[in-house]
């Protein structure tokens, strides 16, 4: 029986009581035989981007952080949109990484869950892009209206986006295995 892929997802909500974190976790759930997921949640503890530390003397934070997406055989990001843009927190974390190569050609989900989501998502995309991740249009969702798709015990219970989610999770352990 082949190994279990490890899958780091990051959370891009700064939210306590985030629908992006209610997601993952009931993607972890759904997702538990074909792979084991960690939940990165503290993009809000990362210090401010430094482009004069990024590259040769990075932060302890940072440094710990790089080396979970290193690690990791596949990376979902799952984050909301603010003000039509991913938040600041997710773009911090992600210019902390564009001094290193640790993107590239890395297996990479993306989830947009929002109340619209349109805008951020087609930014997360291209800064990805230019970050040399290697994804897919199947490996790529939006997921529009998301604080209504669970109930109040944060169970995922809109059927068609739990269906989208199982194919998002199957398209990305063939990115990931295909590598």
């Amino acid at each position: 029986m082949p190994q279990k892929k490890n899958i780091l997802a990051i959370i891009g909500s700064a939210s306590e009581n985030s629908a992006n974190l209610k997601l993952v976790e009931q993607i972890s759930v759904l997702a538990r035989n074909a792979c084991n997921l960690t939940i990165y949640s503290d993009l809000k503890l990362l210090p401010h981007f430094d482009p004069e530390l990024s590259a040769d003397n990075p932060p302890g934070q940072i440094i710990e952080f790089r080396k979970n997406i290193e690690q990791a055989d596949g990376i979902i990001i799952c984050t909301p949109e603010y003000v039509f843009s991913i938040p600041s927190g997710l773009k911090n974390a992600i210019e902390w990484c564009i001094a290193t190569t640790i993107f590239l050609d890395k297996p990479l989900g993306m989830i947009t869950a929002s109340a619209s989501g349109q805008k951020g998502h087609e930014e997360l995309q291209l800064i990805m892009k230019t970050a040399m991740a290697k994804f897919t249009d199947e490996t790529s969702l939006l997921i529009q209206g998301i604080k209504g798709k669970f109930d109040e015990q944060g169970n995922l219970i809109d059927k068609e986006t739990k269906k989208q989610v199982v194919k998002f999770i199957d398209a990305l352990m063939k990115l990931i295995n295909d590598k």
